[in-house]
């Protein structure tokens, strides 16, 4: 039995507290506000979760310190666009070589870092890792079955990790490419984003098709070009987080795509999710690493039209489609030319 702290009680980080805890794992699970630590341990449920249980042993507090003390895993669960500053509160509790499991998804803006990365620089003494792949927390939460990928610098920190959470309803596979996992799974987002956009307007199965397939082209050439292996954009957290994330009404992502085709600006879509959309916070960050690798991401460019451009998402699907002819993989040979 290992002693794990979940450093955040949104719906993932509360899901991953249920499944460790059915594990066999003593569980502790951090909010950062009073009224929420009260609710969830008040009526053992998640606002969004449905009718899940909270086993009433996980214990629910406010105390960082209480949450991180004598851990064998931290499991830092908050949202990407706050992962650097809740490590740099973590700092004053941390003992070295403290084991760190990153389950958000998300590149930071004005660094253009991964999640990995910007802990590593607030916690240089921990050990990261990272646990990502196509996981509706709702669905991790009701035990139905689930494959992830846990990713780190060392093969026997990633398996110990696997060993962690592996059950009977939740599979993980192990990998050294971080750097693939975690450009993967914030990228996936903002397709998504552009997958809804596509529902919104009323277009169909061929649509969805084209933009998954184009848009894990983009996510690989810019993930290859920034060291991540081609792989892991074949696997779970490439083309499987992809699926699901542009599939699946769980998306917060295609949801609030959705809304954004329908004709709502991307403030109103936000505030309508009322969860973190976390494709408009990798927007800009995708878009800039695109410039600065020098690779083509036109779905990414139309999404950043969209949200913040005021290009009507009608007029973004038109740039796409008239876009210049050329063949669709350029490394293959003709037969004759």
């Amino acid at each position: 039995m290992a002693s794990v702290g979940i450093i955040g009680s949104g719906t993932w980080g509360t899901a991953l507290g249920i499944l460790l805890y059915g594990n066999g794992h003593q569980v502790e699970i951090w909010s950062a506000f009073d009224s929420e630590a009260e609710a969830l341990r008040s009526t053992r449920l998640h606002p969004n979760l449905g009718e899940v249980k909270i086993p009433k042993e996980i214990g629910i507090t406010t105390d960082l310190k209480s949450a991180m003390e004598e851990k064998d895993l931290l499991v830092l669960a908050v949202p990407s666009v706050f992962a650097r500053e809740t490590a740099r509160k973590m700092k004053p509790w941390l003992k070295k070589g403290q084991l760190i499991t990153n389950v958000a998804k998300g590149i930071e803006e004005d660094t253009l870092m991964t999640l990995s990365q910007q802990i590593e620089e607030e916690l240089p003494e921990a050990e990261v890792t990272v646990l990502s792949g196509p996981s509706h927390a709702e669905e991790v939460s009701r035990g139905l079955p689930t494959t992830c990928v846990a990713g780190a610098h060392k093969k026997e920190t990633a398996e110990y990790v696997q060993s962690l959470f592996m059950s009977q309803v939740f599979r993980v596979y192990t990998s050294p490419d971080m750097q693939g996992i975690e450009v993967g799974g914030a990228l996936k987002n903002v397709i998504a984003l552009a997958a809804g956009i596509a529902d919104g307007l009323g277009f169909g199965d061929n649509t969805k098709a084209a933009l998954i397939t184009r848009g894990i082209a983009e996510i690989t050439r810019l993930g290859m070009a920034m060291g991540g292996k081609m792989e892991t954009f074949a696997g779970l957290t490439g083309i499987g987080d992809l699926i699901v994330t542009c599939a699946s009404m769980h998306s917060r992502n295609r949801r609030a795509g959705i809304l954004i085709g329908q004709g709502l600006s991307m403030e109103e879509a936000m505030k309508e999710v009322k969860m973190v959309v976390e494709g408009v916070y990798s927007a800009k960050a995708a878009l800039a690493l695109s410039k600065k690798y020098n690779v083509s991401m036109p779905i990414v460019e139309q999404v950043n039209a969209v949200l913040f451009d005021s290009v009507s998402a009608r007029e973004a699907v038109t740039e796409l489609m008239l876009r210049d002819r050329r063949a669709e993989n350029s490394g293959l040979v003709w037969e004759q030319e």
